[in-house]
């Protein structure tokens, strides 16, 4: 489909939703998913709450399924919505989600824990269930070390994440969900998601005021780039 049949697509489903002649239609409001993934207690539930919440939930039970969450946020005057979705780590809760969860994903986070290196060398695995489900690689994806203030404990040291990083062509950070002198960093994660995504992504959701969300045909640009 041409780009402009989808403008004229989209146009069609947001005019049908206000009233008439003298009013305005309702703003377009672009919604990017981001998937969160990486093995159980990583902390990727705490990371999506800190986002979304400002703030460490006071209690976190494991995941069963799939978390979800969503912030709006004001990017260079236009209104923006990320949705966080967060999935369990263990393969028996993500069975049969797995196929709904990486739909329409316009970029991925991968986390894993630096006190575990069983987590780091997990990422691999994740990485490959992305190319499994035909998540390509111009899909922006961030590399990220959770739990950096237990110091004492931490087993990943920075160089080899950092290499790691480099070798899947991701920015790698490395931060806190629980340290509340990080919350600027874990803002930071997402917000450069979202403003690569707003600069970059064709839109492919648009949702309207009565919450309905209409899936629209993406065109992809021709020479994709994140840099």
């Amino acid at each position: 489909m041409a780009a402009a049949d989808v403008e004229s697509s989209l146009e069609l489903s947001l005019s049908s939703s206000y009233a008439g002649p003298g009013t305005l239609p309702p703003p377009r409001s672009r919604i990017f998913k981001i998937i969160v993934i990486g093995d159980s207690n990583v902390g990727k539930t705490c990371l999506t709450f800190r986002f979304c919440a400002g703030r460490f939930p006071e209690r976190t039970e494991a995941t069963i399924g799939v978390d979800f969450r969503e912030r709006a946020v004001d990017i260079d005057g236009e209104r923006i919505k990320i949705q966080l979705w967060d999935t369990a780590g263990q393969e028996r809760f993500r069975k049969s989600m797995v196929q709904h969860y990486y739909r329409n994903v316009h970029a991925v986070v991968f986390v894993y824990d630096m006190t575990n290196i069983a987590s780091f060398h997990s990422l691999p695995l994740w990485i490959e269930e992305c190319k499994q489900h035909l998540l390509t690689n111009d899909i922006p994806r961030i590399l990220v070390g959770n739990k950096c203030d237990l110091r004492s404990a931490i087993q990943v040291p920075t160089d080899m994440a950092q290499k790691f990083a480099d070798t899947h062509s991701m920015p790698l950070f490395e931060t806190s969900a629980k340290n509340p002198n990080d919350n600027d960093h874990v803002e930071a994660i997402f917000m450069t998601l979202a403003h690569k995504l707003k600069s970059h992504k064709p839109l492919m959701l648009s949702q309207l005021p009565d919450n309905t969300i209409h899936l629209e045909p993406a065109v992809k640009p021709a020479m994709p780039c994140w840099c």
